[in-house]
């Protein structure tokens, strides 16, 4: 797509400015109109139908495009290309015309318990709010008295207990903000019920459990401080300033979670929201409450979005696929239809601040990853941070969230691998396609039965999380059984690298197996096998290695002691993909302690010299490495 020229000067990292995101936000509305219905209540656009059905996905369309619209309105104070405004109002007119000739099927579907309709809806609430002037103000009576009609549909209603409360709470709001009769007690309800989750350091839980993912940002923070901008500050009962400092503790950290070449740690759901994950900065700026610096704000936003530009988002239409890059659907969720990847909406808020706002102005400055390695310890998710400076990759080591169930029977352990891998980062994806999602090779520490069926990881429990190390327990257990075999397991980062320490009660004749990261690209990636080691090498030099340093077979004839699982088609990250792992074959049953040298890396890697090289030993509960600089570690 056509962008403005890069502005080197104010943005040196990037070359973006407000423009391109105008830019961009244009380009997306302007590919979204040859898929209007003829009176624009709906957008339905190609791709895979949700579990909702054809009429909720294009009012999917329809609202979260609103949104984007809205910002890009509201930004530009009105003066904007009139027929956009046009457009939206004209799709609430017949979006909210029901039991009228001539609709054609555009009427959207009734508010009821828990449907998909709530979720769209408080995008509809938010955009009606943001470009009052424009578009509420000047429709007609008969008109607002139907939106009004229709989002009464929420009043006393039952929602789904996770972020779904919050779109509740927004759009009863804005039924208050325009004089209508709504629940007062509906909306304490579901700001109450987020206090239940929140977990502290500004984390909470996306409902019940260890549910911990980009939600907390766009969803778990954003919709508090948007309900507070309906509310105004004589009437959010002091919450807003609440929802301030929380938001302040969470962005304190959050540019750690950012690669050098923009690329957020792929880890958890509906990552297809993709420029989505730029919301809660720009929300941090817009509440007046965020700890980072102006400049760092634009680059970590304009950093992300010209991530996914440069790598062909949106496409050559003009639309957002559902996928990270292109299409790939192994790693959405059946709730996703065609238009869901339009929440990236969320991502342009900050086109509501002002032109001349320091976030547009000030020059940028680096994130913390292109500064110098990092090291962050994020206690309340159970996670380990580690960014490292020469290659611009941040790894993610995952001893706490797992979105399981709050019990811990095996009907949990669905070994969801977008929460329940070891590791994740910003240059991998989890290999998520179903026949992968079985063989559950990549960031896992399996029990293989004789017929060669993984166990799966149940709830984690975490144990201890610092800077340089993190501790959790959880249990394994085979699919379709109530037996279960402990598992503890401590991870320490030494520059690129985590020495990651297992525990293991095994049954006897199992075996162990260990994998490391999943690397994927366009070609087939090279691989590598040796005793006690493998690795899996992109074309562009990305590699993913693990090395034995006890408890793994190492002896030259042991067969498959280290192998390399390749896949097609399973990884959001390029069509060819190939994980190294380890073997412990012939289990003797009980207990046996594994430890695995784990590396992600842009460095020339030499896994053999690095076997020799880093000194493990074992004695009892402790486990001493000594690494090449003679430096050692007690785990």
């Amino acid at each position: 797509m056509a962008l403005p020229p890069a502005d080197r000067v104010r943005s040196p990292l990037t070359g973006w400015t407000r423009a391109h995101w105008e830019a961009l936000a244009d380009r997306q509305l302007e590919a979204l109109v040859p898929y209007a219905t003829p009176r624009f209540a709906q957008y339905r656009l190609p791709g895979r139908g949700s579990w909702s059905g054809v009429v909720s996905d294009g009012l999917e369309g329809f609202a979260r495009s609103f949104l984007l619209a809205a910002f890009r309105i509201a930004g530009a104070g009105g003066d904007v290309d009139p027929a956009l405004i046009e457009r939206y109002a004209v799709g609430l007119t017949a979006g909210t015309e029901h039991g009228h000739g001539g609709n054609d099927g555009e009427a959207w579907p009734e508010l009821t318990d828990c449907s998909q309709q709530m979720v769209e809806a408080a995008s509809v609430a938010i955009a009606l709010h943001e470009t009052r002037p424009w578009i509420w103000d000047r429709l007609d009576d008969r008109v607002r008295a139907r939106v009004v009609d229709w989002f009464s549909g929420f009043v006393g209603a039952r929602t789904w207990d996770n972020n779904w409360r919050l779109f509740q709470v927004v759009s009863e709001q804005f039924l208050a903000s325009v004089g209508a009769p709504h629940s007062r007690s509906d909306i304490e309800a579901g700001l109450d019920r987020i206090e239940d989750w929140y977990r502290g350091d500004g984390w909470y839980s996306d409902g019940d459990g260890r549910n911990f993912d980009y939600y907390n940002g766009w969803a778990m923070h954003l919709y508090p401080l948007l309900w507070a901008r309906m509310a105004g500050p004589d009437r959010d009962g002091g919450r807003a300033e609440v929802y301030r400092e929380r938001l302040a503790q969470f962005l304190a950290a959050y540019p750690h979670f950012f690669g050098a070449d923009g690329a957020p740690v792929h880890q958890g759901r509906s990552l297809t929201y993709r420029f989505a994950v730029a919301a809660p900065v720009w929300m941090g700026a817009l509440a007046d409450c965020s700890p980072l610096a102006p400049g760092l704000t634009r680059r970590l936003a304009s950093g992300t979005a010209r991530h996914f530009v440069e790598r062909g988002v949106p496409d050559e239409r003009g639309l957002l696929p559902l996928g990270w890059y292109g299409t790939h659907l192994p790693s959405t969720q059946a709730y996703s239809g065609p238009a869901s990847p339009y929440w990236a909406s969320k991502g342009f808020l900050g086109l509501l601040l002002p032109a001349d706002h320091p976030v547009w102005t000030d020059r940028e400055l680096p994130l913390p990853v292109e500064e110098s390695d990092q090291y962050t310890a994020l206690p309340r998710p159970g996670w380990l941070l580690h960014g490292t400076r020469h290659d611009g990759i941040v790894r993610l080591v995952n001893h706490g969230s797992d979105h399981n169930s709050l019990d811990d029977t095996g009907g949990s352990a669905t070994d969801d691998p977008h929460y329940a891998k070891f590791a994740y980062s910003s240059a991998t994806a989890p290999e998520t396609a179903p026949r992968a999602w079985e063989r559950a090779v990549d960031g896992h520490l399996a029990l293989l039965a004789p017929d060669g069926t993984a166990s799966r990881r149940r709830r984690i429990h975490p144990l201890t999380c610092t800077d340089h190390m993190a501790s959790s327990r959880h249990d394994a257990c085979f699919p379709g059984t109530d037996d279960t075999y402990p598992i503890l397991t401590t991870s320490a980062l030494y520059g690129p690298w985590e020495i990651r320490v297992h525990r293991v009660r095994a049954p006897a004749g199992a075996t162990v197996r260990e994998g490391g990261y999943a690397v994927a690209d366009q070609a087939p990636p090279h691989v590598e096998c040796g005793p006690g080691w493998a690795l899996a090498r992109t074309e562009a030099g990305l590699t993913s290695a693990v090395v034995g340093l006890h408890g793994w077979a190492e002896e030259e004839g042991v067969a498959g002691a280290a192998q390399v699982a390749r896949e097609v088609e399973t990884n959001a990250y390029g069509p060819h993909s190939a994980t190294p792992y380890l073997l412990a074959r012939d289990h003797p049953g009980g207990g046996s302690v594994h430890v695995t040298l784990v590396v992600l890396t842009r460095d020339d890697v030499r896994p053999w010299a690095l076997k020799e090289a880093i000194g493990c030993a074992v004695h009892g509960d402790a486990v001493r490495i000594t690494f090449p600089d003679g430096e050692t570690l007690t785990l």
